[in-house]
């Protein structure tokens, strides 16, 4: 549905569009395959910043010009003109608004704006209120007793939709003083203040934030716990009694936690996602830099002897190294296929990963611990009758791999260890990353290695007390503790799943604590200000 170019469209080969989308609760993973088709394909996007920021960065080309909706005017039908003068000018304009997009939206005004002057629309729906908070606070409108759902827009006049229909769920929605508003009127008009009501706010988000209460004591609550701008959503009916038990989302165990991951981009995007299911947001900091050796001569005669069968066995230690050697490959015009012949090993599941991408399968990944040392035990030795070539290629960073080198050798090999590229430090951070790492509002932070201990002390600053420091290993836990950190989860094995257990296993421990002292559980951040120990 790409529009063509402006001289197309000046020359009437297309129409202008309008799409109204309904983007959802604002969570990126919720937008209909239909949105994320037309977010890629619009010439324009207009949103309502920064609440839909997240979905415009998840989906939208960078090269895509955005507008923020409040620019457009206050009034429905003002804002309507003027998306049609832009779709006029751009071709596609997708307009995202919130949630299903037609429930308690001005979408239809805007869209009947559009058409009365010619140009032509389309209503995407996105996933509703009334779903979402249900499926996200544990706390369903309809039970088998109760077959009917009203959506009442909150403020002073609530009382006039809701009275009436006292054995129906209710979902009431409207910023803070509007709700607080709709309880005084519902309260007035003879409501029970012992009927149990549930509170909500940034749905379907690491920020989300649920509270059960009454209607006696639910209006001081509402502007005890949320933000005076928050639009929240207060459920009442039957089904709050189950919020309790089937509150799924926010009790995950890492629920709201900020997670520092010092890894490159690439290396992170995955961790980011594992984290996200288990409710955490991970920030990446690259703390590494890769750079092209300083004397390239030695790898480009590792290169030529990987074509001319002088290596029968090639030992990728990391996901960089695959990286490197496909580099040097295309830039001696060459493929995955120069390796025919040549038996292919992976120290875990990343590189392995990284050199299936590429077209090929490794022969060997550790069985057990996924490290140079766990390469080393699966490793086989060398029987001069079976393998007359006897020689392997360890192309990695500049850094030394001493422990594979000399088990590689005690096993009968010839190894070749040759620097494929340069590890350097990144530059820093920007400064509210670097703020915010000193401040301690990250919970946790995952080293992997020792250089990111030490390039993140270097380019961001030492990670405060209350921060989780976790490792993954042995090594890289010293270097923590060198640097002054203290190690409060050490991974079992030497990958970054293990590491995630156990940082799991801590969360989880923990608020059972806390529970148990009797204390609210608390995220490390929230209670900063408190000594560990």
């Amino acid at each position: 549905m790409k529009a063509p170019d402006a001289e197309a469209r000046r020359a009437g080969l297309t129409a202008p569009m309008v799409c109204f989308l309904g983007a959802g609760p604002g969570d990126p993973a919720l937008v209909t395959h239909r949105g994320t088709e037309l977010l890629a394909a619009a010439d324009l996007v207009v949103s309502d910043e920064p609440r839909h920021a997240a979905i415009v960065e998840e989906f939208v080309p960078a090269a895509t010009p955005r507008t923020d909706a409040a620019e457009l005017g206050q009034a429905a039908t003002t804002r309507g003109r003027k998306l049609a003068g832009l779709a006029r000018e751009h071709g596609l304009v997708v307009r995202i608004v919130p949630h299903d997009g037609v429930l308690f939206s001005t979408t239809t005004d805007e869209a009947a704006a559009v058409r009365r002057q010619g140009v032509d629309f389309e209503i995407v729906p996105g996933v509703g209120l009334a779903a979402t908070a249900t499926a996200f606070t544990g706390a369903p409108v309809t039970t088998n007793r109760v077959r009917s759902v009203r959506f009442v827009e909150a403020g002073e006049q609530s009382h006039v939709d809701v009275s009436k229909h006292r054995n129906t769920g209710h979902v009431l929605t409207g910023s803070r003083e509007d709700v607080v508003s709709a309880l005084g009127a519902l309260l007035g008009d003879g409501w029970d203040p012992e009927t149990p009501v549930l509170l909500s706010a940034d749905l379907s988000t690491v920020s989300q934030l649920s509270v059960e209460s009454t209607f006696g004591a639910a209006a001081e609550l509402t502007r005890e716990t949320f933000a005076e701008s928050a639009q929240v959503t207060m459920l009442f009916g039957q089904g709050v009694e189950q919020h309790a038990e089937l509150d799924w989302f926010e009790t995950r165990p890492l629920f709201g936690w900020r997670v520092l991951i010092p890894r490159t981009k690439e290396q992170g995007s995955q961790t980011v996602r594992a984290l996200s299911e288990l409710g955490a947001t991970g920030t990446i900091v690259p703390t590494i830099a890769i750079q092209p050796p300083r004397t390239p001569t030695q790898m480009e005669r590792a290169i030529q002897g990987l074509v001319n069968g002088d290596y029968q066995w090639v030992g990728f230690t990391s996901v960089n190294a695959v990286r490197a050697v496909r580099e040097w490959f295309d830039d001696f015009g060459l493929d995955a296929r120069a390796l025919a012949g040549v038996r292919v090993a992976a120290v875990g599941g990343p590189t392995a990963r990284a050199l299936e991408d590429w077209g090929v399968a490794p022969d060997l990944v550790p069985t057990g611990e996924h490290s140079a040392r766990g390469l080393v035990e699966d490793w086989p030795d060398r029987d001069p009758l079976v393998d007359p070539v006897g020689r392997v290629l360890l192309p990695r960073a500049d850094i030394a791999t001493e422990v594979l080198v000399e088990g590689l050798t005690e096993r009968g090999w010839d190894v070749h260890d040759v620097t494929a590229y340069r590890t350097v430090r990144a530059a820093p951070p920007p400064a509210p990353i670097r703020e915010s790492i000193k401040a301690g509002d990250f919970d946790a932070v995952l080293f992997t290695s020792s250089s990111t201990v030490r390039n993140l002390v270097g380019i961001a600053g030492k990670p405060p007390a209350s921060t989780v420091v976790a490792c993954i290993g042995p090594a890289t836990a010293q270097t923590a503790e060198d640097n002054g950190l203290e190690v409060d989860v050490l991974a079992e094995e030497a990958n970054m799943g293990s590491l995630i257990s156990g940082l799991v296993d801590h969360a989880v421990r923990r608020r059972a604590e806390a529970l148990a002292a009797g204390r609210a559980p608390l995220r490390p951040s929230q209670g900063r200000t408190v000594k560990r120990r």
